[in-house]
């Protein structure tokens, strides 16, 4: 595979890999991996039904169900 990137992009992505002790392909692959992981979480929060403002009473969702994300859970 071929990744074409500017000679600055590049720069920075040898530093950040060299400073994390990996190569530069496992950087970009791991950079990657995390932005994908990233985007399908969103679209995935975008897909779920909204809360219904109309109709009888319900009671609000619980805090873990809003913010089941990983972005937001405790280490």
């Amino acid at each position: 595979m071929t990744v074409t990137l500017d000679e600055e992009t590049a720069a920075l992505a040898r530093v950040q890999a060299a400073e994390q002790k990996i190569s530069l392909s496992r950087y970009i692959g791991e950079v990657l991996r995390k932005e994908l992981r990233h985007a399908e979480e969103y679209r995935a929060w975008r897909a779920r039904t909204p809360f219904p403002l109309k109709g009888p009473p319900r009671p609000y969702p619980k805090r873990e169900d809003l913010y089941d994300r990983p972005v937001f859970r405790r280490r």
